[in-house]
């Protein structure tokens, strides 16, 4: 009978040797069995400074739809929401240094939506104002640029997010709930994901690490510390995390922000095809033994893709040879490559594999009505200068006949250099200087080889 009482006594010398308290002066072991202890310490040290809290000041109208239901009545539907009072408001999100000389810094489009006011706070507390210079909402993508030269910058370097693969690493750093720069691990849980109608292009890497709100703008990276992603949404019940987190790849951040700090926003890119998801009856149907990659089921006449051979019944495989899984990721990468770049198209027809070399198109220019910019331009159409006109400004495209636009002697091809006496090169820096809510306008205009002044009231 003495023998249990011996285990028990070992038992219990066991458990009281590990839940004996360690003493501050216990020396713990950087290693184990000659290994150095594992740790992300010294990457997070180099990356960390290029990672900043973005703070927003602003107005915004109030909607009609923030009027609660029982007072509606008082109102009518049809109550004009810009006859309601402006709502100030603050919020916050993180961003990301990618060019230290130029103080330019990636963040989400909506971080800085309506801001009239941003403030960066550097990881070593310091604050410096800044100013927007474009933004691309469909992709959630947008460029600030500090106002004052600031030594001791840190950029991030960008990696190859085509490169990545289900299971790698991933650490998200960014300023969740104004907590101030925090840093979390987890992996690569998805890639190419899409239809979840955060945004119009999506073609997101998801990741189990930790992002909540205030995250949105930071950076996701691998254990180089190179940038894999903007983190951009989460999916929860309350707008906190649940381990499921997404992120815009790096490969198209870089493409977005090129253009916008080119151009003021984007020129987004046009294959001309419709189209849809591989299923596995349509695969059966086409011989296709791959549910993997984008069904053509119509190319539209005279578009880039017309042009470069594609026909319906096509299955798009690879984009400059890498593979696509779905049509959402083609139509995302097209959209962001940017308009007038060759791409090469790998395609499956008729069981045969082909390449494609492909000029894209100009989906859009990057246009603003009217409204957006002032009443008195009413009746005509703008859009950035490209590289074939002589100067940078803003185009007038298209004068409506009998338009205020065409009363106060704008025409077509005349190109904004200047407003209000302050020089402006493309459509968000002329949003800009309008934001001082002036009446008149005293545009500085270059016709031909001429320049003249207008008035606008």
């Amino acid at each position: 009978m003495k023998k249990p009482l011996l285990v028990l006594s070992a038992i219990s010398l066991s458990l009281s040797a590990i839940l004996t308290p360690v003493s501050a002066s216990t020396n713990l072991p950087n290693s184990v069995n000659g290994q150095q202890m594992p740790s992300l310490a010294p990457m997070l040290e180099q990356v960390t400074p290029a990672v900043v809290s973005v703070l927003v000041e602003g107005k915004k109208n109030a909607s009609n739809q923030s009027i609660p239901e029982q007072f509606r009545f008082f109102f009518g539907p049809d109550f004009p929401a810009q006859s309601l009072p402006e709502r100030e408001f603050r919020g916050l999100g993180s961003g990301v240094i990618i060019d230290a000389q130029n103080g330019y810094i990636v963040t989400n489009y909506h971080v800085i939506n309506d801001a009239d006011k941003i403030l960066v706070a550097l990881s070593d507390g310091r604050e410096v104002k800044a100013t927007l210079i474009g933004g691309d909402k469909l992709s959630d993508i947008a460029i600030i640029k500090l106002d004052k030269k600031v030594s001791n910058l840190v950029q991030i370097k960008m990696s190859d997010s085509d490169q990545l693969r289900v299971g790698d690493f991933a650490v998200a750093i960014g300023n969740p709930f104004g907590l101030g720069q925090t840093v979390t691990s987890g992996i690569i849980s998805a890639l190419g994901r899409s239809g979840l109608n955060i945004e119009n292009f999506e073609n997101f890497i998801q990741t189990d690490a930790a992002i909540n709100t205030g995250n949105s703008g930071g950076a996701l990276v691998n254990l180089n510390g190179e940038l894999v992603g903007i983190n951009t949404a989460i999916l929860g019940p309350s707008g906190g995390n649940v381990g499921i987190g997404f992120a815009i790849p790096s490969n198209m951040v870089k493409n977005l922000t090129e253009q916008i700090i080119e151009f003021g926003g984007v020129k987004r890119g046009i294959l001309g095809i419709q189209g849809g998801e591989i299923t596995p009856d349509l695969a059966e149907a086409m011989g296709y033994n791959n549910s993997k990659g984008a069904f053509v089921s119509q190319v539209l006449p005279d578009s880039a893709a017309e042009k470069a051979g594609l026909q319906a019944g096509d299955v798009i495989t690879s984009i400059n040879n890498k593979n696509i899984d779905t049509f959402g990721e083609l139509r995302a990468k097209i959209a962001t490559i940017g308009a007038g770049k060759t791409v090469k198209l790998g395609l499956i027809r008729d069981g045969k594999a082909l390449t494609k070399t492909v000029t894209l198109g100009e989906a859009e220019q990057i246009q603003a009505s009217a409204s957006d910019i002032h009443p008195g331009l009413e009746g005509a159409k703008f859009s950035n200068t490209d590289s074939s006109d002589a100067i940078s400004g803003i185009k007038i495209t298209d004068i409506a006949k009998g338009s205020p636009a065409e009363s106060y002697q704008l025409q077509q091809g005349d190109i904004i250099i200047g407003v209000n006496r302050t020089r402006v090169k493309n459509l968000a820096q002329m949003k800009k200087v309008l934001e001082q809510k002036t009446n008149i306008l005293a545009l500085n205009i270059q016709r031909g080889d001429r320049t003249i002044y207008l008035v606008v009231k």
